[in-house]
């Protein structure tokens, strides 16, 4: 009897343990996601969702796919910022605002989430479907153009099936998997 109780309270004793290890781990796991996926300057992501009427989840998976947050990111393709902006980009950018380009402002925070929503919200309104969206930000409009034109990528109803370029598919899915990330983080954000 005795011996029997013992064994009884050593296995409570186990699943006890067990349970504080797991929730342990899930609090420094969640931590750790916290960290890794931040919402960093959400006074600017905020304003500029607000004014664009861009989702902050959208904004906030973009910079993270694009620059992981460092707001003196440069790429291969000499894009720059949080939102990773061309040359081309900005100048077209600032023309659609009416203002003066100025590609050096681009590594300001401020001003690149502003661009960079800007050029989202019009994307949103050219192509409406988010998987278009992350496709011509990455791409560049005239190449998904092409592809909406090509039954082979196209659905014939605005939205790509395929993604020729490997690159872009890639990214396409990258923010997709971010954004979920930022969903199940985040909740009550906009996506």
């Amino acid at each position: 009897m005795k011996k029997a109780l013992l064994r009884s309270m050593a296995v409570l004793m186990i699943i006890a343990l067990s349970l504080g290890i797991g929730l342990l781990y899930t609090r420094l796991y969640e931590r750790y996601e916290l960290k890794k996926y931040p919402c960093e300057f959400s006074e600017y992501v905020t304003k500029y969702s607000d004014e664009f009427g861009v989702p902050e989840g959208i904004i906030y998976s973009v910079i993270k796919t694009e620059s992981d947050f460092k707001s003196n990111a440069r790429s291969y393709a000499d894009a720059v910022g949080l939102m990773q902006i061309t040359s081309d980009t900005c100048d077209w950018v600032a023309m659609k605002l009416g203002e003066k380009s100025e590609f050096g402002l681009m590594y300001e925070p401020e001003t690149n989430i502003r661009y960079g929503t800007y050029l989202i919200s019009y994307l949103k309104l050219e192509y409406e479907n988010w998987d278009t969206v992350f496709a011509a930000y990455n791409a560049g409009i005239g190449n998904v153009n092409k592809w909406l034109e090509d039954e082979r990528y196209s659905d014939g109803d605005g939205v790509l099936k395929d993604i020729p370029f490997a690159e872009t598919k890639a990214y396409v899915e990258k923010v997709n998997e971010t954004r979920s990330v930022y969903k199940r983080l985040y909740p009550t954000l906009d996506y």
